[in-house]
């Protein structure tokens, strides 16, 4: 059913509801926030009820005051509730007006771009109160079947040979395969997309590689270490390109790290930190291998080679091989 139709159909029957949407993959769920925003403005073209609110900044009272003024348009209202699990109090107050606002005519729409806690008595209050939409990573079949979809939207097609290269290279990033698809279909208009056209247009993620390189080093697997390395030095992959993506996880893992020492809550790491939460859900759980003094040390060491290759010390390839061997 067209968003818009969904939407109306809400509207005629009256329905009175909360919608939680919430997940790891952030550019699905963003995408279905929008599409009820989409329905909401094709029913109720003035827009003038549409409604966002940043619980991190805002108190609950503001909130609930804008449920109970009544629209001078006799519209329902749509109001997009952003960044409640950083908000402990906000979450408290709302579960204690949750029947009061279930029960009101507007729609409240709790949109959390990242995992939820499913152990906390908000969760499991919107369990039973609201519909709920869990947006997780797509596993290798389904993210296939989403990709072909999306060329098919775009009015491209693209060769099962290129499509398999596509998402080796992007992998789960969906913000970023959008871009490649709309990149791909825009470059052949009109044509089939061939394994050539992506080896050319698309530059492979090797973060995922990356990681597999960190969890080797945190497990003292040095020789399983340095073979990643050198299979990303043997397709091709510059020796400083490689530093920085070491330096540029290592900067994340201390982050994240610093921040959970400091008992800051899964769901409000990402708004602290300012990374996206895809790379806080891969960064999360690769800090469990590391103490924060070990990652300060690290940090320090890649610094150092940074500086010795720079200012000509060392070759830049000798010193990724001792950086990983060091530490």
């Amino acid at each position: 059913m067209p968003a818009e139709a969904h939407f109306s159909a809400l509207v005629a029957k009256n329905c009175k509801m909360i919608y939680f949407i919430y997940g790891e993959d952030s550019y699905r769920a963003k995408r279905k926030l929008e599409e009820i925003i989409l329905g909401y403005k094709k029913v109720h073209k003035s827009g003038l009820n549409l409604i966002y609110i940043d619980a991190g900044e805002s108190s609950f009272k503001d909130f609930y005051g804008n449920l109970k003024i009544n629209s001078m348009f006799a519209e329902k209202k749509l109001i997009i509730l952003k960044n409640v699990s950083s908000n402990d109090k906000f979450q408290e107050e709302f579960l204690k007006s949750i029947e009061n606002i279930e029960g009101l005519k507007d729609i409240v729409v709790i949109y959390e771009d990242c995992p939820a806690d499913q152990r906390t008595k908000f969760f499991k209050a919107l369990q039973k109160h609201a519909k709920c939409q869990e947006f997780g990573s797509l596993q290798p079949a389904m993210l296939k079947k989403w990709v072909a979809e999306e060329f098919g939207k775009s009015g491209a097609k693209i060769n099962p040979e290129a499509l398999d290269l596509l998402i080796s290279f992007v992998r789960n990033d969906l913000w970023r395969m959008s871009n490649e698809i709309k990149k791909l279909a825009n470059y052949k208009i009109g044509s089939v997309i061939k394994k050539e056209d992506v080896e050319l247009l698309v530059k492979p993620n090797i973060e995922s590689d990356i990681f597999k390189t960190i969890d080797a080093i945190a497990l003292k697997n040095k020789k399983q270490a340095l073979g990643l390395l050198h299979k990303h030095l043997d397709n091709g992959e510059f020796p400083l390109y490689l530093l920085s993506m070491i330096t540029y996880q290592f900067r994340n893992l201390l982050i994240i790290k610093d921040l959970i020492e400091k008992r800051i809550s899964y769901q409000a790491i990402a708004k602290k930190s300012g990374l996206h939460p895809f790379v806080v859900q891969k960064t999360y759980y690769a800090c469990n291998q590391f103490s924060f003094e070990q990652l300060k040390k690290i940090y320090q060491k890649i610094f150092q080679i940074d500086l010795d290759i720079k200012t000509g010390k060392i070759e830049s390839e000798t010193a990724l091989d001792l950086l990983l061997v060091e530490i």
